[in-house]
């Protein structure tokens, strides 16, 4: 186990640093609007700048807003709590939200939240399905699903270094609804089917009028 451990702790300090090398020059790190906005890093920061200026660096309402939303996340949890404990009739407490699933759409961003609920949407239907089989392979299958999907950066970020480019773009945007940026055709015609609006810049397409 220590040499297996010595190897993938030399593996590891080869590999990430070029992971680390094609992603900083694919891609532009810590871009709100971009592939990678790098939510833990914007979340250490805020941290910093919390301990050497104190609140006052805090947006406005933003202090405030924290503890009440705090407090109501401390309430929901309690509110679960008995809920499970008292009433055993209904099972209310399965339908209540768990504040902590709700604070990662904040902190991690659209893109992740959406991989966790189509997760979770087919542990449920294999579970209805299969309900032994999904408790002993369910976690081996979700350790793939999450692998494959960061394996599948290195090659878009390969790609994207050789100049390579999709033929469209979906993107979700707020308050512009979902955008689709195409390239035109050999006739140079776009897709007539759908529609420009005026909230999204010259070159892009939406799929509402």
């Amino acid at each position: 186990m220590f040499f297996s451990q010595l190897i993938g702790t030399s593996m590891g300090c080869v590999i990430t640093p070029l992971v680390f090398w094609i992603f900083n020059n694919a891609y532009q790190l810590g871009d709100l609007v971009g592939a990678y906005p790098a939510p833990y890093a914007l979340m250490y920061r805020g941290i910093a700048l919390l301990g050497v200026e104190g609140f006052g660096s805090l947006p406005k309402h933003c202090l405030r807003l924290s503890i009440w939303l705090f407090l109501a996340a401390i309430l929901i949890n309690l509110m679960t709590q008995l809920l499970e404990k008292f009433e055993t009739k209904y099972r209310i407490y399965r339908f209540i939200p768990s504040p902590m699933c709700m604070a990662i759409l904040f902190y991690l961003g659209g893109y992740f939240a959406i991989d966790m609920c189509v997760g979770s949407l087919l542990l449920f239907i294999w579970q209805r399905y299969d309900k032994q089989l999904a408790k002993y392979f369910g976690p081996a299958v979700a350790s793939g699903l999450i692998c494959g999907d960061s394996l599948w950066g290195i090659p878009t970020s390969v790609l994207a270094l050789a100049g390579v480019k999709a033929p469209f773009c979906l993107k979700v945007g707020h308050g512009a609804g979902i955008q689709i940026e195409l390239k035109e055709n050999g006739s140079g015609i776009a897709n007539q089917r759908l529609f420009r609006s005026k909230a999204i810049p010259k070159g892009a397409t939406t799929l509402t009028p």
